[in-house]
């Protein structure tokens, strides 16, 4: 019997991946049509006018094939996003009866011993310093530790069950998101979760004034009036501020699916195109947190613009082949 695993995190990095080699393939198409379609002749003999017209028209076929080729690139690219959303959704459907039985299994472990049976153990959470959860008696890893406060050692990793992995002890100091898997520095870092039978222990957390700046597939890059830039992150589905002043990640704003573009309009709101997700996301510079609903455009928005003297928003939709303007 045969079997296919699919990650459609990964199918959706494909399509946006995919969507962009066309993007530039179909850019230098047409830098480079107006060269070879119209080819002139180099004096008014016949054999340069013959010359001249043969070139011409292998241009004109070359740039025919072209179109038919993105046509069909396009159609790939749409497949591939199409595939993505339902292999998710088929993922999701599957993992909800087991889930409901694992949920069954574990309540009583649970509540009596504080710990599950099956499971990973969760993350602490970034800037307190909190430990990472055990993972569960019989199979899970640790949890990783959270970041700790400026001056505060990061948590340390949670323990493996039998079978599992303990987790990675978080980050101390000035260090804005935890670098899971570093090992201890200056000023004493936690430990890392002792691992199960068939697992290993997790890293010790750095401590310190780590200034290291984590991503997940960066795309898109944009900075506000205020300073602050702002990173999209396609593989995390988030989008990373960075602060000018010391060029550290100081917070990760989940989004939508994908996202690729980001502008500024001259308040300092920012706009991310969601290319999976077929949304614009609207974050708040003041709060950095999203606001409202995502807004509705064409098929796999790519880029984005801000009109800076009506503060209109331009977007194109890669696989509608049209451009939608809000505000």
């Amino acid at each position: 019997m045969s079997f296919v695993n699919v990650a459609p995190q990964l199918v959706s990095t494909a399509a946006a991946d995919a969507a962009r080699i066309g993007s530039a393939i179909n850019t230098a198409n047409t830098a480079a049509a107006a060269a070879t379609t119209q080819v002139l002749a180099a004096a008014h003999d016949e054999v340069s006018t013959a010359i001249a017209a043969l070139f011409a028209s292998h241009g004109q076929h070359y740039q025919a094939i072209s179109a038919q080729v993105a046509a069909y690139q396009q159609r790939f690219v749409l497949a591939l996003s199409q595939a993505s959303s339902t292999y998710a959704v088929a993922e999701a459907a599957s993992a909800t009866p087991l889930q409901n039985v694992l949920d069954a299994i574990n309540a009583p472990v649970q509540s009596l011993t504080g710990r599950p049976l099956i499971g990973d153990g969760a993350n602490g959470i970034d800037g307190t310093g909190q430990a990472g959860g055990n993972g569960g008696w019989l199979w899970g890893n640790g949890g990783n530790g959270g970041s700790g406060a400026p001056g505060q050692a990061g948590g340390a990793g949670g323990a493996a069950g039998l079978i599992g992995n303990g987790g990675a002890g978080g980050a101390g100091g000035a260090v804005s998101l935890a670098r899971a898997g570093t090992a201890g520095g200056a000023g004493g870092g936690p430990v890392g979760g002792i691992g199960g039978t068939g697992g290993v222990g997790g890293a010790g957390g750095a401590a310190g004034a780590v200034t290291h700046a984590s991503f997940n597939d960066p795309h898109g890059v944009a900075v506000n009036p205020g300073g602050n830039v702002y990173v999209t992150n396609q593989g995390s589905n988030t989008v990373s501020v960075i602060d000018p002043a010391t060029n550290t990640v100081t917070g990760s704003i989940t989004v939508g699916i994908t996202p690729l573009g980001v502008a500024v309009n001259p308040g300092g709101n920012v706009y991310v195109t969601n290319f999976n997700s077929g949304t614009v996301s609207v974050i708040d510079p003041t709060t950095n947190t999203v606001t409202g609903s995502p807004i509705t455009v064409g098929a796999s928005p790519l880029g984005v613009a801000v009109n800076p003297v009506t503060g209109e928003v331009y977007v194109t939709n890669f696989a509608g082949d049209t451009v939608s303007v809000t505000s």
